[in-house]
């Protein structure tokens, strides 16, 4: 596999929390490709396969958001 999924559930309430998660995962190395929901509270990492799940869920929480629950590629993961 080239790249991995990750999908987090992450409690948001207006559109700078998305746009404080876009801009974490903007900086991340290794993001392939990312897409934050406000309407969802989600956001879905595409990532190369050097980027662990626990990096990912360790940028999101930098933002100061409440992750609730985790997956990586279709697996649910401890957060």
């Amino acid at each position: 596999m080239s790249e991995y999924q990750y999908k987090f559930n992450i409690t948001m309430s207006c559109a700078g929390c998305s746009g404080a998660v876009e801009r974490v995962l903007k900086k991340l190395e290794g993001v392939k490709s990312f897409d934050v929901s406000l309407d969802s509270q989600t956001a879905t990492v595409l990532t190369e396969p050097s980027v662990s799940y626990d990096t990912v869920l360790a940028t999101i929480k930098k933002t100061g958001k409440t992750v609730n629950t985790g997956e990586a590629n279709g697996q649910t993961m401890a957060v």
